[in-house]
């Protein structure tokens, strides 16, 4: 038997070092279980086979230096790849989508179709492929995270100090977070805040699931009205917290669901709307503000709207303007 197979029909226990501190534990084991399907590192968690120091944890425990991890015998399946529908063919170089670099973070223009990490039938996505292009970079892990559908500006920390501190700034509210977003109807105030509890929930596919709900964790959006068109308008989400689907989910529940939202939009609209040349769900997200981890200083990074929503946009300034 090859070593490799030996390998998989073992318990495998890891000790968690600096490189994995407060990651999530269901990241971390994706990282892992490559070819891993995440309904099945789910049952895996909510079974008790995974154990952090041989007890039963939840699927979002942040490990901790020192921790013992316990990882089951787990067959892994070859890994199926989606194809990224807005993505070229032969896939896609990120090192020409760098908005800014230095030896402690990247700050990139991310795609939309493209994931942020791999699973889930997804066999490589952002951090995966900044690897493969960045070698070199001993140390890379994901700041944050954006929906595969949505475009736009994503941190990515070379260094542990930097992952501390940006994560420190952002519990604190101290990283403005601006998107752009297109939604279906006539929003009324030029300036709104919105405060609706959001609840997340996991199926047992793995799909993350959020509604408003008196009991759920508090969520603050704010929405400035940049344009406004015959069916649509435009508007600006400044984002106060951050939760799993916010900007989505608010909108929707107000009644004005994000235009092309597979999710939470309106799907007879969606259809109309991909004839019509919008193909993708239109959410941006176009600046972060913050300041550097290491030195201190006020940054401000800004990707422009992409291409194919710009280009939509002009079909509806040439049409239906207001």
């Amino acid at each position: 038997m090859k070593k490799n197979d030996l390998e998989k029909d073992s318990v495998r226990r890891l000790k968690i070092d600096e490189g994995a501190d407060d990651q999530r534990l269901d990241n971390y084991l994706m990282a892992r279980l490559k070819g891993v399907p995440k309904s099945r590192i789910y049952k895996l968690v909510r079974g008790g086979e995974v154990r952090i120091n041989g007890g039963r944890v939840d699927v979002g425990y942040r490990l901790k230096v020192g921790d013992e991890v316990r990882i089951p015998p787990v067959r892994m399946a070859a890994p199926v790849i989606t194809p990224a529908t807005h993505l070229p063919q032969g896939g896609l170089r990120l090192l020409p989508l760098i908005l800014y670099r230095d030896d402690a973070l990247i700050a990139l223009n991310k795609p939309a179709g493209m994931a942020v990490h791999g699973g889930s039938g997804i066999s490589r996505g952002v951090i995966e492929q900044l690897r493969l292009e960045l070698p070199e970079c001993r140390y890379m892990e994901l700041v944050h995270r954006l929906d595969r559908e949505t475009s736009g500006v994503l941190l990515v920390a070379l260094k542990r100090r930097a992952l501390v501190g940006l994560h420190a700034a952002m519990r604190d509210g101290k990283i403005e977070k601006r998107y752009l977003t297109l939604v279906a109807g006539r929003w009324p105030n030029p300036l709104q805040h919105v405060k609706l509890p959001l609840h997340k929930r996991v199926t047992e596919e793995g799909e993350k699931r959020v509604t408003v709900r008196d009991t759920g964790q508090t969520a603050h959006t704010i929405f400035r009205r940049l344009r406004g068109y015959a069916e649509f308008t435009l508007l600006e989400a400044e984002l106060k917290t951050g939760r799993t689907h916010q900007i989505r989910v608010h909108t929707s529940h107000l009644g004005f669901p994000i235009a092309g939202d597979d999710k939470y939009g309106d799907f007879e609209l969606n259809k109309r709307l991909a004839k019509r040349g919008l193909k993708r769900m239109f959410l941006h997200a176009a600046k972060l503000a913050f300041a550097h981890p290491i030195s201190g200083e006020r940054m401000t990074i800004e990707a422009p709207l992409p291409a194919d929503l710009a280009t939509f946009l002009d079909t509806l300034d040439h049409a239906q303007a207001i």
